[in-house]
């Protein structure tokens, strides 16, 4: 791997970074995390410059680029700021598995409104009482004549209540065995008749992102809202993981450097003891292993990234850059807090925040418990 990005990723990377910059308005985030608002108005002027959706087609209104671009992307927003960076990164969250999957009516018909900042979207796949075990799914789809008629509760759903569709992973074969192998995927329209959706109330972090319960009460869906293949919804959805894993590690790896920045700037200026604090040797032995965490969690998401790029599909190296950034963002903005000493915990001063929405990053998408498994199945294989 060339570990170089190239000019036309450079150029990208100086956009996201000017718009975060001019956007990204500090006051304004510390408000929107205390009202617990979606950055409306920043989402659609990223869609319009083409930040959202920049790996989907043109024709779908996109970019045409890969998933590095978007990553590259994500990365920049969430080092400016955790909360707004997060909310406008997922916008279009779950909408890969129509790309990769749906029909060609599908896709033209939802892909550009999610691109062109008309319409979020929300990946339906976690239960009430399974939680990262998808492997069973007590949300069913039933065919009826043309239709499919959907009931089912899930939870923890991002964007959940704002969402103008949700794709939604439901048992369509109750007798198949094991129980994944008769799950089918589906676009559900957020207005349909039957769905409801409810704000799980408040959260440790990502203040800025809804996060609800969606119900579905006999919602009947066409034939044609199916993705992909029926029976393979599980698999699809594994696929989607491998690309979406990606992301939030970029999330991370973004937060972390937005902590990070904060910190620097912070021991530069602060005087302790006559001197900065940034002359301390402890202090600056605390910088060095920060910025070698940043340095290989970029290392390895940029990598995994380019690897899905490339065709080269590879669940243990997603699920390790997943783990490994979010452990690093986790660890990072608790050493900036550290570092700022009683200023850490203060609002005004931005890393708590960050710490707050870090968490987040090793428990979506699958726990880091659940990296770990994928790791070790990749490396110890079958075993009869």
């Amino acid at each position: 791997m060339d570990f170089e990005l190239s000019q036309s990723q450079r150029e990208i990377q100086r956009a996201a970074r000017d718009f975060a910059r001019g956007e990204f308005d500090k006051e304004l985030a510390l408000d929107l995390d205390r009202t617990h608002e979606f950055p409306k108005p920043i989402w659609k002027k990223a869609a319009q410059l083409g930040f959202i959706g920049i790996h989907f087609p043109e024709e779908y209104s996109g970019q045409g680029l890969g998933l590095l671009e978007n990553i590259i992307v994500a990365d920049e927003f969430c080092a400016r700021d955790s909360s707004i960076g997060s909310a406008v990164v997922f916008a279009s969250f779950g909408s890969e598995c129509v790309l990769r999957f749906g029909s060609e009516e599908l896709k033209k018909k939802y892909l550009p409104p999610v691109a062109e900042g008309q319409m979020l979207s929300a990946g339906a796949f976690t239960e009430p009482d399974h939680g990262s075990d998808i492997t069973f799914m007590d949300t069913t789809a039933v065919r009826d004549g043309n239709h499919w008629v959907i009931n089912g509760t899930k939870t923890f759903i991002t964007n959940g209540g704002l969402a103008g569709f949700y794709v939604v992973l439901c048992q369509t074969d109750p007798d198949s065995h094991p129980s994944h192998r008769g799950m089918s995927m589906f676009l559900v329209e957020a207005d349909q008749q039957g769905v409801t959706a409810t704000d799980l109330g408040d959260k440790m972090g990502i203040h800025t992102m809804a996060t609800a319960e969606i119900n579905f009460k006999e919602v009947r869906v066409p034939q044609s809202h199916l993705i992909g293949r029926e029976g393979r919804g599980f698999y699809q959805v594994l696929e989607f993981f491998d690309e979406s894993r990606i992301l939030v590690a970029a999330q991370a790896l973004g937060i972390a450097q937005g902590a990070f920045d904060r910190a620097v700037a912070y021991v530069k200026d602060r005087e302790q003891f006559g001197r900065k604090i940034a002359q301390f040797q402890a202090t600056q032995h605390k910088l060095a292993d920060m910025a070698t965490k940043i340095e290989l969690a970029r290392l390895i998401t940029y990598k995994a990234a380019w690897n899905f790029d490339q065709g080269r599909i590879d669940p243990r190296l997603t699920s390790m850059a997943k783990m490994y950034a979010a452990r690093c963002a986790v660890e990072i903005a608790d050493e900036a807090i550290q570092l700022l000493g009683g200023y850490g915990y203060i609002t005004e001063y931005e890393v708590e925040r960050f710490y707050r929405d870090a968490k987040i990053t090793e428990i979506y998408e699958g726990t880091k418990e659940i990296q770990k498994n994928t790791i070790a199945s990749a490396i110890v294989g079958k075993l009869k």
